[in-house]
């Protein structure tokens, strides 16, 4: 269902992710605690000690060992769920990017800067065509109220 956003207020947070700090969990944390229900990834930039993702059309997850700079971080997420993507590069520069899973623990910094649209809200809803919990976009009605 596509449901159309232009002309919503929307809000923009800056945070900054520590050494240790997994990449998902931190962002779904963030979502959880800030309440948002609709939001996006606009810009990253930092490292991980290594890369753990999920490549196209596999079902488990692949780890790159070794220091990696984080070159994009994209995606969807709210408090009732995320689908990100992320691209990392090596040493080499040798850069492999695929769907973000947890694992991916902060080298020396990640710094965030996340969009969240008002008036919406993103769930993950099961798809029988793909087998994968899909994005659901619903309008909000208003503060404490169900959607449309």
């Amino acid at each position: 269902m596509a449901l159309p956003c232009a002309g919503q207020e929307s809000r923009v947070h800056a945070l900054r992710l520590h050494p240790g700090q997994d990449v998902k969990a931190a962002i779904q944390e963030y979502a959880v605690s800030h309440e948002i229900e609709a939001g996006y990834v606009i810009t990253a930039v930092g490292s991980v000690r290594s890369l753990r993702l999920r490549l196209a059309d596999r079902q488990e997850a692949t780890t790159f060992e070794g220091f990696h700079e984080v070159v994009s971080l994209v995606g969807t997420f709210s408090r009732h769920g995320a689908h990100l993507h992320m691209s990392a590069s090596d040493r080499e520069g040798l850069t492999r990017g695929g769907h973000l899973v947890e694992g991916n623990r902060v080298y020396t910094t990640l710094e965030l800067v996340l969009g969240e649209i008002q008036g919406v809200r993103f769930r993950r809803q099961h798809d029988p065509e793909t087998g994968w919990p899909e994005l659901h976009i619903e309008a909000i009605l208003g503060p404490g109220s169900e959607s449309l």
